[in-house]
């Protein structure tokens, strides 16, 4: 299959590289020149485990490529995911859209043949819906259909998720895209649970798990402070909550969570 990954960030660099290792072939688009020109001389960019070997083995076969020009990217891409940052806007503090739709913008100026859009990036719910608007407006002729398709991996572990995903989500409003999505996944079939809703739910279900993830986090460091205060061991009460398979483990480490 042929993949455009627009951004190469933490999302898009690994997914792109691992993608690649897949047998895809994948080109990642970025407006970062000096960036691309590291990237296409063999110089990774982030550090993630097991990432360089992955990316420099994809580099040298030519399953991995990297280009400022949406065009280039775009040609013969039957897969185009966005992964660019959507930042807190510094005044409102919500996510900043203006990277998301650019790229979209780019996209429809350059769209010649029919390719599923997917949103990978963290994106308010009704993204969707305004992308597929942009993209109609930009070029009503335009052959597409657009699709979420959320991100999982954590940071420092990016490679490993990948490939050991608990969950893929993908939300669509049509069935035109899912061959496409279970042609893309098709080596993950009997590792993991391909979770098929519609893109509103799909978006819904990114934001849930995220504030659900800060829920514990904020409620250990409630219980960091009990258990200061009356003496427990908050390490010692963590695992004891852990053990209940209702629960789990995860996230019920005292700190500063999120931001690090």
């Amino acid at each position: 299959m042929n993949i455009c990954i627009i951004g190469t960030g933490y999302v898009g660099l690994p997914s792109g590289a691992c993608f690649a290792e897949l047998g895809n072939n994948v080109v990642c688009v970025d407006i970062d020149e000096r960036k691309i020109n590291e990237l296409n001389n063999g110089k990774i960019t982030l550090y993630e485990e097991g990432l360089e070997e992955i990316f420099l083995r994809n580099l040298e076969n030519k399953r991995l490529k990297f280009t400022t020009s949406i065009k280039e990217g775009l040609k013969n891409a039957d897969l185009i995911l966005i992964a660019v940052g959507t930042p807190p806007h510094p005044l409102t503090k919500e996510a900043d859209l203006k990277y998301i739709y650019a790229a979209v913008r780019d996209i429809a100026k350059n769209l010649d043949h029919y390719a599923v859009i997917a949103t990978k990036s963290t994106v308010p719910v009704g993204t969707g819906d305004e992308i597929e608007k942009i993209l109609l407006q930009e070029n009503p002729n335009a052959q597409f259909d657009v699709i979420s398709l959320p991100e999982f991996l954590r940071e420092g572990f990016a490679v490993y998720d990948f490939f050991n995903p608990d969950r893929i989500v993908v939300g669509l409003n049509s069935l035109k895209p899912k061959k496409v999505i279970e042609e893309l996944y098709a080596p993950f079939k009997n590792k993991s649970q391909i979770l098929f809703v519609n893109r509103r739910s799909s978006e819904t279900i990114k934001y849930a798990s995220n504030a659900f993830l800060a829920i514990k986090i904020h409620y250990i460091n409630e219980m960091a402070d009990f258990c200061e205060k009356i003496g427990a061991d908050i390490l010692e009460v963590a695992k004891g909550i852990g053990l209940d398979n209702r629960i789990g483990n995860r996230f019920l480490n005292p700190g500063p969570g999120y931001g690090g």
